[in-house]
């Protein structure tokens, strides 16, 4: 077989097209994370800030807000994914065993996937209304009480949980249906003859296989968990929960910079939330990496 050899002349050909790539990384990703630091450590306005040293990382770790923030974070991102992952794990493995036309139900569950947060949340807010939402008419039904989704401290955060999960299912289905459509089907006609019924040969074949795009979702959902912002913004109106009850530690920074008007706070906790994710992700990819072996 012929084999091309290194040529160190190819080299600046293939910098000058990840050029465009690097550029954007590097000015959309790498220097905010460095202006960010360098913030966190000034005060005053945008455009009058001073040098103010530990400061803002002083107010932002003596701060209950800031700590309820990441008490209602860490709530939703280790109840949301491992339960949104459970569930898309169950129907995408229905629909990729039993259901003929798969393509159509793909399109059908990656619809909320494409269409807009906020009008997903609009929606939401008026299954959950507390007068007269969908959700408490079917609960009536039942012969359960109306329940205030919205407006009670005390079901803020389930709210959003719910909401959470629902959002997380269309992404992890495509992405699980394609692993399982990568795995090869000679495994299941051998399993099948040799009996296997449907749970062996999910606990056998199909998991085993999968456990590099469960890791994988695993990641991304807990990272996005943690910077939860849209989903609250959406389904409160703005706001983070009646009497701030759904805060979380995204919006926390959005109300710092954005309301209050202190940037180097923002940015401070902005930088604690980076490395809480960092230590999180690297706590889990561990943990997974234990479990492959």
């Amino acid at each position: 077989m012929f084999k091309k050899n290194y040529n160190p002349e190819n080299q600046p050909k293939a910098w000058l097209f990840l050029l465009p790539s690097l550029v954007i990384i590097l000015l959309f990703s790498v220097y905010p994370l460095f202006r960010s630091l360098f913030m966190s450590f000034q005060k005053g306005t945008l455009i009058n800030q001073r040098y103010a040293g530990l400061e803002n990382y002083q107010k932002v770790l003596t701060d209950p807000v800031f700590f309820k923030a990441l008490k209602n974070t860490a709530w939703f991102a280790f109840a949301v994914v491992p339960i949104a992952l459970i569930i898309s794990l169950a129907i995408a493995w229905i629909i990729f065993e039993k259901v003929k036309h798969k393509s159509f139900f793909e399109t059908i569950f990656f619809m909320p996937y494409v269409t807009s947060t906020i009008a997903i949340g609009i929606v939401f807010r008026y299954f959950f209304n507390g007068s007269y939402g969908i959700v408490n008419y079917l609960l009536s039904l039942v012969g359960i009480p109306a329940v205030n989704w919205l407006d009670d401290v005390n079901m803020s955060m389930p709210t959003l949980i719910i909401f959470g999960i629902w959002s997380s299912l269309a992404f992890n289905i495509i992405i699980l249906l394609a692993g399982m459509r990568n795995i090869d089907k000679e495994h299941y006609k051998i399993a099948k003859m040799f009996g296997a019924n449907n749970w062996e040969i999910f606990r056998k074949i199909t998991f085993p296989q999968l456990i590099p795009t469960i890791a994988f979702l695993l990641t991304v959902n807990l990272i996005g968990a943690f910077k939860v912002y849209t989903q609250v913004y959406a389904l409160f109106g703005g706001q983070p929960g009646i009497a701030k009850s759904a805060t979380t530690a995204v919006y926390y920074i959005y109300d710092k910079f954005h309301i209050a008007g202190r940037p180097g706070i923002a940015m401070a906790a902005t930088v604690i939330l980076f490395v809480i994710i960092l230590a999180v992700t690297f706590i889990q990819n561990k943990i997974l990496k234990k479990v492959g072996e």
